[in-house]
């Protein structure tokens, strides 16, 4: 289980899943870690959290695709929660995740922590094919229904059907806008690993729909903003986590010029890592009482 934000108990994540034992070590602080900058020992370490913290028990993938750190895609399902909570009585809820990816991380952790309904969507069959297993193996095929999103120009288009009602949208989206770009920040981390610095350089890998898009992630959040809405009745709440600061600023211009009728920028701080989730809705006061 989990410490604190920054610590982990080593010895309970290793009874959870023993294959984490082999990467632990007792640093130079008399602390017990692991390499962070070794991906093997990242995704072991990860999975042992999810074992431990949240009972899912089947977590697997190649080796190739993007290894989320559990505690920050966490913490966006938790700050989800408190804005539901805080606008939405009904207790049964369905999310919209945009870009599950082959771990399919966020519908699991949606419904582990609030019993959350999801429909996860994705622009790659290969990481749907994946995430489809881990929800087979969970047993989770009632609470998690995967679309493939066959246009990568579109988001929301071809995926929300006629009759959907979403209490949120959820995303986390690519940031980089190139390989080479994705590439220099990873050298960049690596250049400055050290055991004081290691929670913060994790090796996560990645593929190129994970990490990287044309226009980076200011273009992803300029169609995410406008494709929201064309199905504004359809969705209480749209978020969106935003790493680069400057860019929430285009976001709220874009947003109320389309007339959003609430915009709320939420903090999110895990380890040296500072980003914000930006959360919108069209529905007037009236409509929203109906949810």
């Amino acid at each position: 289980m989990e410490v604190s934000k920054f610590a982990y108990n080593f010895t309970t994540l290793s009874k959870a899943y023993p294959a984490l034992k082999p990467y632990v070590f007792t640093n130079k602080f008399n602390i017990e870690s692991i390499d962070f900058s070794n991906a093997a020992a990242v995704k072991a370490l990860n999975k042992a959290i999810l074992i431990s913290d949240y009972q899912i028990n089947y977590w697997e993938f190649p080796d190739e695709n993007l290894c989320p750190p559990i505690p920050g895609r966490a913490a966006y399902i938790k700050l989800v929660a408190d804005l539901l909570n805080n606008s939405i009585s009904k207790k049964n809820k369905t999310i919209l995740d945009i870009g599950t990816g082959a771990t399919c991380i966020y519908p699991i952790l949606g419904n582990a922590l609030y019993q959350w309904k999801f429909i996860a969507t994705d622009v790659d069959q290969k990481s749907l094919n994946n995430a489809q297993i881990i929800i087979d193996k969970n047993k989770l095929n009632k609470q998690i229904e995967l679309r493939l999103q066959s246009s990568s120009f579109n988001i929301f288009k071809n995926i929300i059907l006629e009759n959907d009602k979403f209490s949120a949208t959820i995303c986390n989206p690519p940031f980089y806008s190139s390989q080479e770009d994705a590439d220099k920040e990873n050298r960049r981390k690596h250049k400055g690993l050290s055991l004081d610095n290691e929670v913060a350089t994790r090796n996560f890998s990645g593929t190129s729909n994970e990490l990287w898009i044309q226009g980076g992630e200011i273009s992803f959040i300029k169609k995410y903003v406008k494709e929201s809405f064309l199905f504004k009745n359809q969705c209480f709440w749209f978020t969106i986590l935003v790493s680069k600061k400057e860019n929430i600023r285009t976001a709220k211009v874009a947003l109320k010029k389309l007339n959003a009728t609430d915009i709320k920028t939420i903090p999110m701080d895990h380890g040296n890592k500072k980003s914000r989730i930006i959360a919108w809705t069209f529905l007037s006061a009236e409509e929203q009482k109906q949810w």
